[in-house]
């Protein structure tokens, strides 16, 4: 019985947590410090496309609230991507003066949006 063994290309899902660790501002040997492993080890996974354990992968999207629906499941419907799930966590961290200044801002975008077109 031959099995099919089929590898997942993981460089899209390595450079979303490059991506997100570089938005908080964490180096790549700070990363691999707190994760315990090496720089070079990390640095494979977010440019190289290197398939880290799975306990490793669930830290590191827990971390950083990656969705990996998008990556996993190209073809599936989004229900929320990576970005929307990073700024709904940033929003919690704000009070109701800082969240209207936030509604403000995004009616502001969509009129400007509604304008162009």
């Amino acid at each position: 019985m031959n099995e099919t063994t089929e590898t997942y290309n993981f460089i899209k899902l390595g450079h979303a947590i490059k991506n997100a660790r570089k938005a908080r501002g964490i180096t790549r040997e700070d990363l691999a410090e707190t994760l315990d492993i090496a720089s070079r080890h990390l640095q494979a996974i977010e440019n190289e496309g290197q398939c880290p354990s799975f306990s490793l992968f669930i830290r590191m999207v827990t971390m950083f609230n990656i969705s990996t629906d998008q990556y996993i499941f190209p073809d599936k419907p989004i229900v929320k991507s990576t970005l929307r799930r990073q700024v709904d966590v940033l929003l919690d961290t704000f009070d109701d003066k800082d969240l209207s200044i936030i509604s403000g801002t995004a009616t502001a975008i969509c009129n400007a949006k509604d304008t162009e077109e």
